[in-house]
């Protein structure tokens, strides 16, 4: 078999059955099969999806397990050569998926690869991530992206062939069963955000490569599980950024980090609390910055996060 198409779902349906709708349309004549693991969705969303694409293999959890977790429940059940992991949020077009296998079957040094995501309208959508560092996640990201476009690629710059980056953003992402026998299945520390580049990182310590497939099109409805509750995954992330840090980086780095990120914090609270006056915008920035520092305060519990 070709592919192990798996998705992990939590009340999206709609999403999730345009989703697989766009792999059945798309992905022959690749041999293929489906797993969807459902995080606890109160929504119907299993019961819509086995009415509609029968011969999806449903896994249904009691509980929200995060992403990394669910993803490996069906990794390890799966048959193909390569597993192609999708968020619901996203779209295949017409070859996507075929045109990473080719180039992954002709390059066998390729542990991940990913392709071009595209808005709803049709423009280009950052697809690539730059591991994350002291510079990246303590300074303007858009800044190095604009000043330092080759260290840090973003949706500005213009690939025409396939090229190696350092992380590519896991809302398709296409991984080869060789690279995953050898570095190992999603850190399960992660529960939502950043176990996809912690996965990229490993894969190239095992000596594999990740690349990036400019002419592999997907549609990708960004962020539309987050927006749901932004608090909570604004903490999820920051969540993530530290565990990265711990697992990666040495003690003194990860005090600077923590240091520099929290006085950024109240420096932008400081700053949005007279905007917040006459902007409502500003006013639920306000409110996400100030729940952060909340979530500092009280030690970073785990229940502040999305709900487990």
């Amino acid at each position: 078999m070709d592919l192990s198409i798996i998705i992990v779902n939590r009340n999206t349906k709609k999403l999730l059955l345009d989703c697989v709708g766009s792999i059945y349309k798309t992905v022959p004549p690749l041999s293929f099969e489906v797993f969807v693991v459902d995080n606890a969705s109160s929504d119907d969303s299993i019961s819509a999806l086995k009415s509609a694409f029968p011969s999806v293999v449903c896994i249904e959890n009691k509980k929200n397990l995060g992403f990394a977790r669910a993803n490996n429940q069906a990794i390890v059940l799966s048959k193909g050569r390569y597993a192609a992991l999708l968020n619901t949020d996203t779209v295949l077009t017409e070859g996507a998926l075929d045109t990473i296998v080719k180039f992954m079957d002709a390059n066998s040094q390729a542990a991940i690869c990913g392709g071009q995501l595209l808005n709803e309208d049709g423009s280009l959508q950052n697809s690539i991530a730059s591991i994350p560092t002291l510079p990246t996640e303590l300074l303007n990201k858009s800044l190095l992206k604009l000043l330092f476009p080759r260290r840090y690629p973003g949706k500005r710059s213009r690939f025409e062939k396939p090229t190696e980056v350092e992380s590519i953003i896991g809302a398709c992402m296409v991984v080869s069963r060789k690279a995953i026998e050898k570095a190992g299945l999603l850190d399960e520390a992660y529960f939502f955000f950043l176990e996809e580049t912690d996965w990229c990182l490993a894969m190239k310590k095992a000596g594999f490569s990740v690349f990036f497939l400019p002419h592999s099109r997907i549609y990708h409805l960004q962020g539309q599980t987050a927006k749901k509750n932004l608090k909570a995954a604004r903490v999820e992330y920051w969540r993530s950024r530290y565990i990265f840090f711990r697992k990666h980086y040495s003690a003194a780095a990860n005090m600077v980090l923590y240091a520099g990120l929290l006085l950024r914090l109240c420096v932008s609270i400081m700053l949005q609390v007279p905007a917040a006056l006459i902007s409502a915008k500003t006013r639920e920035k306000l409110s996400t910055n100030f729940n952060l520092l909340v979530w500092h305060i009280m030690g970073r519990p785990v229940g502040w996060g999305i709900a487990r």
